[in-house]
């Protein structure tokens, strides 16, 4: 399994949309006056900024970010973390650690 998001008919039922009718619309002028006019003072508040300095959004970097890895796992293996649903990527991490006998990972508490 490559990991990609597949557009399937499964995948689009559970979106809730028809995809195809959405498609078929036709933008009408009504639809275009209910979109805001991009002006000077829209672009302005777009970024935040501290005198000179960009206010960077979002989650902060991590002093401790995580490597990104490619690693072959056999598939029962992953499918015994996957069925245990979401953080089942953590939860291998949290295993390799225990099996090389490293402390536990500390969680900051937001």
């Amino acid at each position: 399994m490559s990991g990609k998001k597949r557009n399937t008919a499964a995948s689009l039922k559970r979106v809730g949309s028809d995809m195809k009718k959405v498609d078929a619309y036709v933008l009408t002028k009504e639809d275009y006056d209910e979109i805001p006019e991009l002006t000077d003072g829209w672009f302005k508040r777009a970024d935040l900024y501290k005198g000179e300095k960009l206010i960077r959004r979002g989650r902060p970097p991590s002093a401790n970010p995580k490597q990104s890895t490619s690693l072959r796992l056999d598939p029962d293996v992953v499918a015994y973390f996957r069925r245990s649903g979401r953080g089942w990527q953590s939860r291998i991490n949290a295993a390799l650690r225990k099996a090389a006998k490293l402390p536990k990972e500390k969680r900051k508490k937001a």
